[in-house]
């Protein structure tokens, strides 16, 4: 089936690198982005709504029917955080987004990126683990057709596109050097939007995907 999906998350890297992986892609047909400023991207498969409140988005319920497949990409780093902000910014605007996806569109997929170390126990130590566990688990327990927690960890930035992490700009000509040494652990961002965008027909058999299922993914034909 042709796919039709939302996006979060696209005027950060791993949203943008999603993005640009979607619009030029033969089974994406149309794709929405929700953003609180504008991506900046132009494209006749892409429509944008600009949207203040990632808390509530009963206003635009409406725009929000008719999809197959959620991408959703939003995230900040937990440094500075306390775990109450931290539990706000990543578990409560998740779960406010996809409790009326799962109302409007049951048949949809939906991939949450979180990152690899998450932690499925949500009793660790560390608490930006504990509370992506959290997030992925309760993903999960909605009644959407499939869903698929992405756990990237190093990714290499697609070119051209304007938010990747400046760290990873500079460690980018390491990236054939760390793939080598650690391959459980780097991917590229390509490689994670091209996944997302299989799992809608192909599916897979983990629910929980590190690196090297999102290479898999990434590779079937």
């Amino acid at each position: 089936m042709t796919i039709k999906a939302i996006i979060t998350g696209s005027t950060g890297m791993v949203g943008e690198g999603v993005l640009h992986e979607c619009l030029n892609h033969s089974e994406v047909e149309k794709v929405l982005v929700i953003n609180r400023r504008p991506c900046q991207v132009q494209h006749p498969k892409l429509t944008e709504i600009i949207h203040g409140d990632f808390s509530d988005f009963s206003k635009i319920e409406g725009e929000l029917a008719g999809y197959n497949a959620a991408f959703l990409n939003m995230g900040v780093s937990s440094i500075g955080l306390s775990e109450e902000k931290y539990h706000y910014l990543t578990y409560e605007l998740t779960m406010a987004l996809a409790r009326p996806l799962a109302r409007l569109n049951p048949d949809m997929t939906v991939c949450y990126v979180s990152g690899s170390g998450t932690d499925s126990s949500e009793k660790g130590r560390i608490m930006w683990a504990r509370v992506k566990g959290k997030t992925e688990n309760h993903l999960m327990e909605l009644p959407f057709r499939q869903t698929f927690m992405f756990r990237p960890a190093f990714m290499m930035p697609t070119e051209g596109l304007k938010h990747a992490y400046k760290a990873y700009k500079y460690l980018s000509p390491l990236f054939p050097a760390f793939k080598y040494i650690f391959p459980k652990y780097v991917s590229t961002l390509s490689e994670v939007g091209i996944a997302m965008i299989n799992s809608v027909n192909k599916g897979y058999h983990k629910k929980v995907l590190e690196v090297l299922d999102i290479i898999e993914l990434a590779r079937q034909r």
